[in-house]
């Protein structure tokens, strides 16, 4: 007897990686951290089975045909040879942006520092004058381009942060933008607001961040948009308490609080995400044990962001001592005009060659870790719900039908070719949109 028909069937898998071997995860009872190549669900010759657009069964092939037939499926892909995977969730960009900062990345390799070009008025600031003076179409094509981008190396929910206006009609333009590209493209936007980026010219902090409290986030709030409200605690920028500030004002107008946290020094954004419960503390290149301790209490996500150490040509995050503390790790692109690499892939290969992930860390940061960051499993955050499925990140039953079909036989492959896009087809709710399976349905 067989079930009713699939829009798609992926069957004969050499490699299926279901999601989290075990949610969570917790050191061992011995005290030990846990196995770092044992914390996927990974199986063999296994199929996955989409229904209205989620997973109706995952499991053996035999079993798993035997129900869905994939003759009588909308898209059937036999994966025999290949690794099957959950779409990447990329759970921090600030994808929205216009203008070209290509030579402030020859003024690095110069000698010139992230604060020194920010003090010339480079930077967040120059992108934010080239944003201002750009109009909504030109900005929502652009996000297209990098959304495109996104979801052919294998990103299938992304989250894209304003901040690039630093006042309160840009940055509501900026989330219009973000949501009629959500409306538009095949990848799943979660939005959130940062009007707390950076400084405006002409203005000091004090009275900035009063805007920020008093004006933009009311406002952002009453446009619906927005699901997150971020703040960048760091030396120079927002001290800890304007932070907290940014981020108790959100809190009280629905929006979940998120932080970039110990970026270029340790200030206290870490503790201060704990202390709010914030969904995300991000960065983190400067966290101490004691910050691991108190994220990883509050349950705060840790967002790995190694594109932006790789670009700087700084230190890493720590990201061992996170997931050996039992912390559920996620890793992101941290996509920008200073970290100009959209590929979660590439992320991926940091996370293992400068952070010491194994690649099954990588993969499960890259997947359920980005969601947890996106708060899949923090309902109570959320005044209107959560802005992702609680399966989110995983091929679990019931989960969203986002899988990657890898030119791969196994999810190592992902940092291990990192010169290489190993994505081969990209199904979202089940509807290729990626791949030859993707092109076929176009010329139908």
């Amino acid at each position: 007897m067989t079930d009713a028909a699939p829009d798609a069937v992926v069957y004969g898998a050499g490699e299926l990686v279901v999601g989290p071997a075990g949610e969570g995860p917790a050191p061992a009872t011995d005290g030990s951290p846990p196995d770092p190549d044992e914390v996927l669900d990974v199986r063999e010759d296994a199929a996955v089975a989409i229904v209205d657009g989620e997973v109706a069964a995952v499991g053996p092939t035999g079993a798993v045909t035997d129900r869905y037939p994939p003759e009588a499926a909308d898209t059937a892909i036999d994966a025999a040879g290949r690794a099957v995977l959950p779409g990447f969730v990329d759970s921090h960009t600030h994808a929205v942006f216009a203008g070209d900062r290509s030579d402030e990345f020859a003024a690095k390799l110069r000698g010139a520092t992230y604060q020194d070009i920010l003090a010339e008025g480079g930077g967040i600031l120059r992108t934010v004058r080239a944003t201002r003076a750009a109009d909504d179409e030109a900005l929502l094509e652009r996000l297209l381009g990098h959304l495109d981008a996104m979801l052919a190396g294998g990103s299938t929910t992304v989250e894209v942060k304003s901040g690039y206006g630093l006042d309160v009609e840009t940055e509501l333009r900026l989330l219009s933008v973000v949501e009629r590209a959500d409306e538009a493209h095949p990848v799943d936007i979660v939005p959130t607001f940062m009007g707390a980026h950076a400084v405006p010219e002409g203005r000091e902090t004090a009275e900035y961040v009063e805007e920020v409290v008093d004006e933009q986030v009311p406002a952002v709030a009453e446009q619906g948009v927005a699901a997150f409200c971020d703040v960048f605690c760091e030396e120079g920028v927002f001290s800890v308490e304007e932070s907290r500030r940014v981020l108790e004002a959100g809190r009280e107008h629905g929006l979940a609080p998120k932080v970039h946290a110990e970026e270029f020094v340790r200030l206290g954004g870490a503790q201060l995400g704990a202390e709010v419960g914030a969904v995300s503390a991000d960065h983190l290149l400067h966290a101490n044990g004691e910050d691991i301790e108190a994220l990883r209490d509050a349950g705060v996500v840790p967002v790995m962001l190694p594109g932006t150490a790789f670009g700087l040509g700084g230190d890493y995050a720590d990201a061992r001592a996170f997931r050996d503390a039992g912390a559920p790790l996620a890793v992101a692109t941290d996509f920008n005009p200073n970290c100009y690499a959209p590929r979660m892939g590439f992320a991926a290969t940091l996370a293992c060659v400068e952070m010491g992930l194994s690649p099954a860390e990588a993969v499960r940061a890259c997947t359920r870790g980005g969601a947890l960051a996106l708060g899949a499993d923090r309902a109570s955050a959320f005044p209107d719900g959560p802005p992702l499925d609680p399966k989110a990140g995983t091929l679990a039953v019931g989960a969203p039908g986002d899988l990657l079909v890898l030119d791969a036989p196994t999810h190592v492959h992902v940092p291990y070719r990192y010169g290489d896009n190993v994505v081969r087809t990209v199904l979202k709710g089940g509807r290729p949109v990626v791949g030859p399976e993707a092109e076929r349905e176009a010329d139908a």
